[in-house]
């Protein structure tokens, strides 16, 4: 069972916050790993949003390849950030050599481009690193995107916030957006690649659950996107398929819950949409998918947003103040970090719309 968080708050916010949430969800998940995305970041790393980041896991051999492959390209390291870790005996964590989280200024030869061109490049080394780390398990390359800090790491949450130093808070290592999961993959091999949250250019999606049309989303979305590969885990396909209708497609969020989960025919014919409806029925059906789940995702712009499968089989809560909205698999995840809300002004996203939150935390309910 997988159990689902995330924070959006005005202020900024250190991780020990993420960790409360998932550890009060302890007896809804396996503690076979934590993983995180912090996005709109403040700290240590305030001063350098506008240059990409690089997470990265890695042996010392992994940390001379992806040198070599940064170094080779022309980008400039401006700022590093080596986490303090704390190795104590009988600690449940299958620790990695380095953990890396390194900031550069772009080629020089690259400043000039457009910002999508850019981007591109950005993913490009990214994937370039990533297989040159896979030959022989040398590293893991999570992200390398501005104003985004992943880190993936296997054992207990607890042992790892521990190892890491997360669990005192502080204000030289913290965001304003932060989602997370404490679970690995464990339906499938184990693999850092496949622990929840995931994150493609900017978009950030976990799920809560299973996606039963895995094959087909697989077969169709392979096609698509050099940056559609892995599928460690049947809910990348979430990712992919925001991925490709947002920023390949250019269309508006709300179609997102169209193509996941139709409506049925007979009421998208009785609908003002109903050509771009049909339109979408007919183009993606391939990435429709089935199966109980929950998927909270992040935009590149921030805007967060949750939707629930068509018969609503996975739990999620929305608690908000004035200053922070949280998502949760549980109340009692909400009840440990926000115990001040208004209790009674919770939301509980059904089966047929999206709860979106934006930066001035506004919290819309979108319905299908």
């Amino acid at each position: 069972m997988c159990r689902i968080g995330a924070i959006k708050s005005l202020n900024y916010v250190h991780p020990s916050k993420a960790l409360q949430l998932m550890n009060s969800q302890q007896k809804g998940h396996d503690n076979s790993g934590f993983a995180m995305v912090m996005q709109d970041l403040g700290g240590i790393f305030a001063d350098y949003k506008q240059f990409p980041t690089l997470s990265l896991a890695c042996t010392d051999e992994g940390l001379k390849i992806a040198e070599a492959i940064l170094d080779a390209l022309g980008f400039r390291q401006v700022f590093q950030w080596l986490p303090e870790t704390s190795w104590k005996p009988g600690m449940d964590i299958k620790k990695m050599p380095n953990y890396v989280f390194r900031t550069f200024d772009y080629p020089e030869q690259c400043k000039s481009l457009p910002q999508r061109e850019r981007e591109e490049l950005l993913t490009s080394t990214r994937l370039r690193i990533r297989a040159a780390l896979e030959k022989d398990e040398t590293g893991f390359a999570y992200s390398f995107w501005p104003d985004v800090i992943t880190l993936k790491e296997i054992g207990d949450p607890r042992d790892i916030g521990t190892f890491f130093g997360l669990w005192e808070p502080d204000d030289s290592f913290t965001a304003r957006t932060i989602t997370a999961q404490c679970r690995q993959n464990t339906n499938y091999a184990i693999v850092r690649y496949a622990a929840h949250p995931f994150f493609l250019q900017g978009y950030v999606t976990l799920t809560n659950g299973e996606n039963t049309f895995y094959q087909k989303n697989k077969e169709f979305q392979s096609t698509l996107h050099p940056g559609y590969i892995g599928f460690e885990s049947d809910s990348q396909c979430f990712l992919y398929t925001m991925h490709y209708m947002h920023r390949q497609l250019g269309w508006p969020l709300q179609y997102y819950k169209h193509i996941i989960t139709p409506l049925p025919f007979e009421e998208v014919v009785k609908r003002d949409d109903r050509e771009e409806l049909l339109a979408i029925r007919q183009s993606l059906a391939h990435l429709e998918i089935n199966g109980p789940n929950t998927i909270i995702g992040t935009l590149p712009d921030f805007t967060m947003w949750v939707v629930c499968d068509a018969k609503k089989l996975r739990p999620i809560v929305v608690g908000h103040t004035r200053d922070t909205v949280v998502f949760s698999s549980e109340v009692c995840g909400i009840n440990e970090i926000l115990p001040e809300r208004d209790w009674e002004a919770d939301i509980y996203p059904n089966e047929r719309e999206i709860v979106v939150v934006d930066n001035n935390l506004e919290v819309q309910r979108w319905k299908q």
